[in-house]
């Protein structure tokens, strides 16, 4: 077998993964403030003031992070919950549950900050726009998702079900990705490209950046962290299960 296939067929394992896990969650956590606080440094007093919107735009280094990772976690939950309906693997059920608070945070802090940017920008905290709309939506999707993952007490089922409600939901990710092209919207449209030219300045763009890999880094060791639990307490009634959860940390 292909050494990658065979570590990925391992890594199912429930000691396997606890064990992965419990090593990488930390390295995640450490990485993801340590590039934060370099972006945030960068964000709040390398960059200059933006000529047109002063100092409000700087939300948009933990904004725009915080959008891009609403829509990032989705997928990666929909595409878990996917494989865990077609090939019944239960760790992509643990991983895809897991995927649902940190992405519903993230959604949260996206709405938040676009509204503390809107209310100078605006004029107001809330605006029926078609991006803060379908962004909601998202939210609402997320906390289904969780909701129904709570709402049935057998585990696996309970995956399941909130997983196809994870997959059928993928079709707003699209209309959140060009709302503010398809309708008139008070959104401004897309001014940072992953590829393709940008049409902020460089010397300004760097902090974003940096805060975009913090953000992956700290989701990892929520990912890691979160689905170590579950996976614990699934398999509270064996005996690597207690000897991992009476491990001195």
């Amino acid at each position: 077998m292909n050494p990658v296939l065979l570590w990925f067929h391992q890594l199912g394992s429930p000691p396997t993964f606890d064990r992965f896990a419990a090593r990488w969650a930390p390295v995640g956590f450490g990485l993801g403030l340590l590039t934060m606080a370099i972006g945030l440094y960068g964000a709040l007093f390398v960059v200059p003031a933006d000529y047109q919107q002063g100092d409000s735009f700087r939300i948009l280094y933990i904004h725009v992070p915080a959008a891009w990772m609403s829509l990032f976690v989705y997928a990666l939950m929909a595409f878990y919950a996917a494989i865990a309906l077609v090939w019944r693997i239960k760790l992509c059920e643990i991983l895809a549950m897991a995927c649902a608070p940190v992405g519903a945070l993230f959604t949260a802090v996206t709405l938040a900050t676009g509204s503390i940017w809107g209310k100078p920008m605006w004029g107001t905290w809330w605006d029926w726009d078609p991006r803060l709309t379908s962004e909601l939506v998202l939210l609402f999707l997320y906390l289904g998702v969780i909701g129904l993952n709570a709402a049935i007490e057998d585990r696996r089922n309970a995956a399941r079900a909130a997983g196809f409600l994870a997959i059928v939901g993928v079709v707003l990710l699209p209309v959140i990705r060009y709302s503010v092209e398809w309708w008139n919207s008070l959104h401004q449209g897309a001014t940072i490209r992953l590829f393709g030219e940008s049409t902020m300045d460089s010397s300004m763009t760097w902090p974003l950046w940096v805060m975009v890999l913090a953000t992956k880094f700290w989701f990892a060791g929520s990912l890691l962290q979160r689905a170590r639990a579950d996976n614990l307490e699934r398999e509270a009634g064996k005996d690597w299960a207690r000897a991992a959860a009476e491990a001195p940390r």
